[in-house]
């Protein structure tokens, strides 16, 4: 353990050494089998009270790990263990048990879709005896990297890829050049990189966005905005759809109707965006989001406007999460096969560790839009 120390000003350190004990302490329990994947760890109060630390160290500790890979998160529901394994000094982490291992990397690992996603993949590939590895890019290229040069330097025998940043060039395209020289088949899921041309199971995400936009339009809306992520190839497919669907139905185009964001500035820029629409003369009716968490913060955000759903607005998501029935308000949204894919996934990649000659057709799944009550009428007054 990190002995106590100064800084630069002189001032003692001693919440880094705090920090490093209980990251130390919950990373002995995973290694020693103590808490077990899939296990729910002690509540931040409980390891406020065991470590004798401050909430902060206990949060800050807790997100490095999850960062990690050691832990995840299910929102309502804690901290689990992830499904990750560790080699020993002797050994390689394929050779754990005998066992193959097989590496995933998403860009959140702790988002509410992943959770689903990582469920279907650990349950398919640990009935066929298989380890895994599990790491994070927080969607940032330079962490991609790492992730990738970790996976190349712990010998995995396949890789489950969701890829960072996926509407721009890549600078990482060597490391997957490499898994190909060296004969490691990988998949990418949600989105795959073009230059690459690499197997993939996605989602047909312009047809999300124009059945997104197209139920609306036939509820009699005209002004409908659409906000789109726009460092993702999930975001731009939803916004061609979105347009698509405009042109096909003859609506009037008109300003500021599509609004883009990017992982830099997801927070704030599209609810600002927003207010100044909604400080406008023509507002909107309508609202086409990129994923369900967007929609749950818009409806919270018309909400402080004293604006109902739908009766003055209608909202529409992405994904069909359990964030749909969060509220009072339940979300229409677009279908998204978490659990389905990461199945198929696991299966895909078995086939491809097992049977090298052969490798097995990508897939594109058919959303559809499940309609609940976020949706209505365009009002008669607009």
């Amino acid at each position: 353990m990190n002995s106590l120390h100064t800084n630069e000003s002189g001032e003692t350190v001693a919440q880094m050494t705090k920090y490093n004990m209980v990251k130390e302490k919950i990373t002995e329990w995973v290694t020693s089998g103590k808490v077990k994947p899939g296990d729910k760890i002690y509540s931040e109060n409980e390891l406020v009270k065991m470590f004798g630390v401050s909430r902060h160290t206990i949060r800050q500790a807790v997100g490095d790990l999850v960062h990690e890979g050691w832990l995840y998160r299910e929102q309502g529901a804690g901290t689990f263990v992830s499904h990750r394994q560790t080699p020993s000094a002797n050994s390689s982490i394929s050779s754990i048990k005998g066992t193959k291992n097989i590496g995933v990397i998403t860009t959140y690992i702790s988002d509410y879709i992943f959770p689903s996603i990582i469920k279907g993949i650990e349950s398919y590939l640990t009935t066929k005896g298989y380890s895994l590895t599990f790491a994070c890019t927080d969607n940032d290229v330079e962490k991609e990297k790492q992730c990738l040069q970790t996976m190349l330097s712990r010998n995995v025998d396949g890789l489950i890829v969701e890829p960072t940043k996926s509407s721009t060039f890549n600078p990482n395209i060597n490391f997957y050049l490499e898994l190909e020289q060296n004969q490691i088949p990988y998949l990418m899921i949600n989105q795959f990189y073009s230059q690459l041309s690499p197997p993939h199971l996605i989602v047909d995400d312009e047809l999300g966005g124009f059945i997104a936009t197209e139920h609306l339009i036939k509820l009699g809306h005209q002004r409908i905005i659409g906000l789109f992520k726009s460092d993702d190839l999930q975001g731009i497919n939803r916004m061609k759809g979105f347009i698509q669907a405009y042109k096909e139905f003859s609506v009037p185009f008109f300003p500021d109707m599509v609004i883009n964001y990017s992982t830099e500035n997801q927070v704030h820029f599209p609810l600002e965006k927003l207010k100044e629409l909604f400080d406008s003369h023509d507002k909107p009716t309508a609202i086409v989001c990129y994923n369900d968490q967007l929609a749950i913060q818009v409806i919270h955000f018309l909400r402080s406007l004293n604006l109902t759903i739908p009766e003055d607005v209608s909202i529409i998501g992405y994904d069909d999460s359990f964030l749909t029935e969060a509220s009072e308000v339940k979300l229409t949204s677009v279908s998204h096969p978490k659990m389905e894919m990461g199945m198929e996934a696991a299966k895909w990649i078995v086939d491809a560790v097992e049977k090298k000659n052969s490798v097995p057709p990508s897939v594109v799944y058919k959303p559809k839009l499940v309609i609940r009550n976020s949706t209505g009428p365009c009002p008669v007054n607009q």
